[in-house]
Formats: structure tokens, C-alpha cells, sequence
């Protein structure tokens, strides 16, 4: 560089090392001003994560810097000018005072604060962005979305938008309901399998719909196309890893059904043993879980917008309908089923096939073959309705009051008559489970209804629903006293349908049974259905209440007695050791004079947390308001509309810079109550996730 000087005149030479040294200058300048902004804004980071309580995140924290130090920049100049023009117009000099570079630092290191906590609150630390998975969950939503329109589309094709908006005219004749129920199962048909299958299992709550649905419904074909032997070859050769050669000596091509979900086939494994293959449908998972995501949405819709939704508990049941078809969905899940409910009904007539556990996967089902027809399709004039019927109903009383494990979709093809005169039971893709004090308080429901004990019911009831506190015990019992009137004195033929009553009463005192307890009345339901298909006049209730008797008498017996008495004395021999001592501190405090009751008020934690939250949310939101004021207050001292800072007075500038400091401050304590609510927002969220 010295060597470029030495041609030049002196007073160019002195001009060009003045301008060098003065760009150096102003280099520097910029260097200390950036690394003064970076520990201004390190700073500000670490208060905001310490009176926040925002974790301090150093990226997230260079982030906001970049952003804050633009939009700061922006608003503190056109603060400090008083208008935007003004500040395009500033000179030099001014741009270069003390107060103004103060006054635009602090601007720019509070907007990086303010974006500092909105992002943590936008997305906490912990969130991981996944851009690939974000976009392939928006082209899954416009498949749903579209999948949805066109539901929604069928629905309205066939009349019954007024019924999904709860938006319909006049009343309902037999005439509207046929029609309604027609419509209802043509949009089921046209909307695919798995609405299909919907519409079938509705056909079989006979507690629920009025009999033409029934009717209508019962219709649904449960036949479908059949797969190509190709790809069942290909999905069987491709779960058991093995070429089917191997494992089976004859497969059938022909499927001996083909339902929705899967189909069946006839084959012989190679130790000679026939069986029955059932093999999922290739490319049905996508499907159902895309249309129960849509069956979901429509249940929600019913129970906001229409007044039967609530009354039947809409939402229940599509949660309970998805639950059972995602379980069909992995045929490991039925095996074990098969399993549970074998072992429990060990010695129960009704048959149940044997599963192969070594040929079975996910998608591939390999069990015993039962050699019979099924009920809706068999022969009944020359068998025993009233036996296999009684056999049916005691065989699933046993598995839902006995074993705790029982099918939950007894309907009539999933129950076969087999050739020997016995009866099979079906397809456990779907079952019920009850734990023993469920299985205890339907035993009582069962006898206090066989005793029309209101009393002894209402007492059950509020056992088992969630969260009796509140509800009015005296008119619930007579609401009951009421209800067995109805169906259970008189002469008045009980049915199953008496259960959907009870159901109903529950829900109108804001009460709801436990999800278990609503599978058995379905399940008992839908056998209904079966057993007076099987046997027309079959008095299911009073069979119901047989089994209950002849199961308590036995229960009541000497020897069980005993044993039950020496199991509940073993269990309070710990509290009777512990009773006389206890007794005789209280007796000893009462003769001395000293007997006292404490009371804790805000004993737990939980408690104690809540009030002290409430009260700092106080006193915050108290400042933060005295602050706001205060701030305003000075500012209308100090400024005025044509008023500019270097023109105050010594004061006027104190207390100016008082009332930024106390505008910061009421800022703080509004951001500090935002994010203390959005941490309890989030926390609630995950507690009732």
C-alpha cells in the first residue's frame, strides 16, 4: 500500500491513508458494535430464560438476533425520529449520537427477545421439524379431505344431509323412516368395505335402531370380489417366508368366502389335517384406517349437530367400531383371542376352532376346520332352536361373568351348526374384556333386576360409572323403580332392548358406563338377534336371569362360602392386628380430655401448587397493570407531538428513560403470564392426552 503512496503528492497521499485509517475506524466500529449487540442480546437471553422460565437455547437465541436486530432496528429509529419520514430524514450527526445508537440497541435487543420467547412458545424445544414428514402428512390430509368430500357426497345424493347437519323438516312417519333406511344402506354400499361393514354390524343392534333399519341394513352383501389366487399365493408365500408347496399339500383357488377385510380359503396341511386359511386382503389397511379416520369425523359431527348422536352415543360407538376392525386388521391379535377364549370356555359345548400358531402372522390365519353351515344360511326345521340356543346364550354368560374374556360379535355368521348337531362360534377379530370387579357389578345388576331391587341397582350403578359425585341418588333410583316397572313387572316381555333403556337413563343424569360394561350389552344384543333367529320367541332375558340364579346358588353354597370368607379374613388380618392398639389411643385421648380432629386444608401438592400459581398470576397481572400505567403517565409528562429528545431538559431525559424502563418492565410481566399460561395449556393437554 505505501508503495501505491509514493507517486502521489503529499496532500493525496495524507487523504488516501486518512480515508484508509478512517474506513478502518469505521470497520472496527461496526466489529464492537455487533459484538456489543451479541453480549446485550446474551444477556437479555439468559434473564428471559431465568424470569420466563424459557430454556436458554443458544441457535434458537442467534436466530432471534438476526430477525430482532432488523425489525428492532426499524421500529427504534422510527421511534426515536417520532415518524417514519423523520427518520429517513435524519442527518449523520444524529445517527451517530449516544442516545440514538442506546436507543436503537435496546430496540433491537428487545424485538430479539420478544422473538426469542414466541418461537419457544410456537415450538418448544424438543419439537423436531421433519419437513419430509410434514409434506407427506399434507398430501395424506388432501387425500382425506378428498376422501371426506366425497362421503359427504354420497350422504347428500342420497337425502340425508339434513341428517348430518341435524337440519330436518317434519316429522317421521313409517313411510320416511323406510325411505331413510333405504338411503342410508345404499350410501353404505356405495362408500366401500369398510362402510359396508358398518352397515352390517348396525344391522345386528336391534337395541339401537328401529327394526326397518334392521331390515334394510341386513341387506349389505358380505360377499365381495374376490382377490386373484395370484396375489393370495403371493401374500401367503410372503408372510410365512416359504413356498406354499411347502407348507400346504392342497389350497384351494376358489375362496370358500370373500368378505371385506379377508378371505378364506380351504387347504390341507402336509400331515393331512384340513383347515381353513385366512388371508387379509392385499392393500386394506390404507383403506380402513383412511376411511375410519373419516367415520370418526362424521361421529363427531353427529354428536355436535343432531340430537339423536348423544342419545345413542355416536362417538362410542365409532370408537368402538374402529377399535374392533383395526384389531381384524392383525390376525396375531385374533389368534391370541382365540386362544383366551378357548381356555376359558374349555368346558363349553360350543366348539372352537384350534388355531395353527406356527403358520400364523399378521396377515395369514391358519386354524381347524369346522365342518357345518352357517346359521343364516342353515337349515333349521329339523334341529333344537331352544337347546343351541340355550347352549349359545350360557356359553357367552360364562366367558363375559366367569372368564372375563368373551365375543363381543356373536351375530349369525359368525356362528356355524356343525354336521355332529353342535354349534361353532366364529371370527374372534373381535372380543371384550372385563376385570373382576366389572364381572362383580354385572352379577349385581343381574340379580337386582331378577329381584326388581331398585335400590340394590342404583347402588351398582354408581359403583362402576366415572364420577357419580353431584348426581341427584334419589331421583335416579326412582327413574329405575320406574324402568323395571316397565320391562319387568306386569306381565311385560323383557328383551334385550331394555338394556339401551337403562344405558339411556345413565346418560340423562350425566352419568356414562364404563366402555366394558356397554361391549356386554352390545354383545348380548347382538346375540339376541341370533338366538330368536335360532329359536323365534327364545325369552332371552329369562334365560339371562336362570343362568344368574343357578351361577349365585352355586355360589352361595357351603363350601364356596368358606372358601370365600377365609380369603377376605386373610386379607383384614393385617388392619385386626392393628384395631386394638388404635382403639385404645382413642379411647385413652377421649378419657383424657385431649381427643382432637386436624384438618390440612391444601394438603397436597397439587393443591398447594394451584394456589400459589393463582396468586403469583395475580400480583404479576396487579404490576404489570401499575406499570403500564406508570409508563403512560410519564410519557405524557415528557413528550410531545413536535418534541425530540436532544430538545429536553436533564429531568424531562430521566424521566423519560424511566418510562422505557418501566414500558420493558410491564412488557416482561406480560410475556412472563403468556408463557406461564401456554406451559399450563400444554401441560393440561398432556394430562388428558
Amino acid at each position: 500500500m505505501f508503495s501505491s503512496l509514493q507517486g502521489l503528492p503529499v496532500h493525496a497521499s495524507a487523504a488516501l491513508l486518512g480515508s484508509a485509517v478512517a474506513d478502518g475506524a469505521a470497520w472496527v466500529g461496526q466489529i464492537l458494535s455487533l459484538a456489543l449487540f451479541a453480549l446485550l442480546l446474551l444477556g437479555l437471553g439468559v434473564l428471559a430464560s431465568r424470569m420466563m422460565g424459557v430454556p436458554f437455547h443458544l441457535p434458537r437465541l442467534a436466530f432471534a438476533g438476526m430477525v430482532g436486530m432488523v425489525l428492532g432496528g426499524v421500529l427504534g429509529v422510527t421511534l426515536y425520529a417520532g415518524s417514519i419520514q423523520a427518520a429517513m430524514e435524519l442527518d449523520p450527526d444524529r445517527r451517530a449520537a449516544p442516545g440514538f445508537l442506546a436507543f436503537t440497541y435496546l430496540s433491537m435487543a428487545a424485538a430479539a427477545m420478544l422473538v426469542f420467547v414466541a418461537v419457544e412458545l410456537a415450538l418448544p424445544q424438543g419439537t423436531r421439524l421433519r419437513p419430509v414428514a410434514s409434506a407427506r402428512a399434507v398430501v395424506l390430509w388432501s387425500k382425506r379431505m378428498g376422501r371426506y368430500r366425497r362421503i359427504v357426497w354420497i350422504l347428500a345424493r342420497h337425502g340425508l344431509w339434513g341428517y348430518v347437519t341435524g337440519r330436518r323438516d317434519g316429522e317421521e312417519d313409517a313411510s320416511t323412516q323406510r325411505r331413510l333406511a333405504r338411503s342410508l344402506a345404499r350410501s353404505l354400499e356405495e362408500a366401500g368395505v369398510v362402510f359396508v361393514k358398518l352397515g352390517q354390524v348396525m344391522a345386528t343392534r336391534r337395541d339401537l335402531l328401529p327394526p326397518v333399519f334392521v331390515e334394510e341394513l341386513g341387506r349389505l352383501h358380505s360377499e365381495v370380489a374376490p382377490v386373484p389366487f395370484d396375489r393370495i399365493r403371493e401374500c401367503v408365500e410372503g408372510s410365512l417366508g416359504r413356498p406354499l408347496d411347502e407348507v400346504f399339500t392342497d389350497f384351494s383357488a376358489e375362496p370358500l368366502a370373500a368378505a371385506s377385510i379377508a378371505q378364506a380359503h380351504l387347504a390341507r396341511l402336509t400331515d393331512g389335517e384340513e383347515v381353513v386359511v385366512k388371508v387379509q386382503r392385499p392393500g386394506v389397511g390404507p383403506v380402513v384406517h383412511r376411511d375410519l379416520d373419516i367415520i370418526r369425523r362424521l361421529a363427531r359431527r353427529f354428536q355436535r349437530g343432531t340430537d339423536w348422536g348423544p342419545a345413542i352415543g355416536v362417538v362410542d360407538l365409532a370408537e368402538g367400531f374402529a377399535e374392533a376392525l383395526l384389531e381384524e386388521l392383525d390376525f396375531e391379535v385374533e389368534a391370541a383371542n382365540i386362544a383366551a377364549v378357548a381356555e376359558a370356555a374349555a368346558d363349553s359345548p360350543v366348539r372352537i376352532p384350534a388355531v395353527h400358531e406356527t403358520y400364523t402372522t399378521r396377515r395369514v390365519l391358519v386354524m381347524e376346520r369346522l365342518h357345518g353351515t352357517p346359521l343364516g344360511g342353515a337349515d333349521l326345521s329339523g334341529a333344537d332352536g331352544g337347546r343351541l340356543a340355550r347352549v349359545l346364550l350360557d356359553c357367552l354368560l360364562e366367558q363375559v361373568m366367569l372368564s372375563g374374556i368373551f365375543h363381543a360379535d356373536p351375530h349369525p355368521g359368525n356362528i356355524l351348526l356343525l354336521d355332529d348337531g353342535g354349534v361353532g362360534l366364529l371370527d374372534y377379530g373381535s372380543v371384550g374384556r372385563l376385570d373382576g370387579r366389572t364381572r362383580e357389578a354385572l352379577r349385581m345388576m343381574l340379580m337386582a333386576l331378577d329381584r326388581t331391587d331398585a335400590v340394590l341397582l342404583t347402588d351398582t350403578l354408581l359403583d362402576v360409572v366415572d364420577d357419580p359425585s353431584g348426581v341427584d341418588e334419589e331421583r335416579l333410583r326412582r327413574a329405575l323403580g320406574q324402568f323395571m316397572a316397565r320391562y319387568l313387572q306386569g306381565g311385560a316381555t323383557a328383551s334385550m332392548r331394555m338394556f339401551t333403556e337403562l344405558t339411556l337413563i345413565v346418560t340423562r343424569f350425566g352419568l356414562s358406563l364404563p366402555p366394558e360394561l356397554a361391549a356386554v350389552f352390545r354383545s348380548l344384543a347382538t346375540l339376541e338377534g341370533t338366538l330368536v333367529h335360532l329359536c323365534p320367541g327364545f325369552d332371552t332375558v329369562g334365560e339371562a336371569r336362570r343362568f344368574a340364579q343357578e351361577r349365585m346358588a352355586h355360589a352361595l353354597n357351603g363350601e364356596n362360602i368358606r372358601d370365600a370368607a377365609m380369603v377376605e379374613l386373610a386379607a383384614l388380618m393385617p388392619a385386626l392386628r392393628r384395631l386394638p392398639r388404635r382403639l385404645d389411643r382413642v379411647t385413652d385421648q377421649l378419657h383424657k380430655g385431649r381427643f382432637t380432629v386436624r384438618v390440612r386444608p391444601f394438603a397436597h401438592p397439587a393443591d398447594r401448587a394451584l394456589l400459589r400459581a393463582m396468586t403469583q398470576r395475580a400480583v404479576l397481572t396487579a404490576l404489570t397493570f401499575a406499570t403500564g400505567l406508570m409508563s403512560v403517565g410519564l410519557f405524557n409528562v415528557t413528550e410531545g407531538p413536535d418534541v425530540v429528545w436532544d430538545e429536553l431538559s436533564a429531568r424531562a431525559q430521566v424521566l423519560d428513560i424511566v418510562a422505557w424502563a418501566l414500558l420493558a418492565a410491564s412488557g416482561l410481566m406480560i410475556l412472563r403470564l403468556l408463557v406461564g399460561m401456554a406451559k399450563a395449556g400444554v401441560a393440561r393437554g398432556g394430562t388428558d392426552t
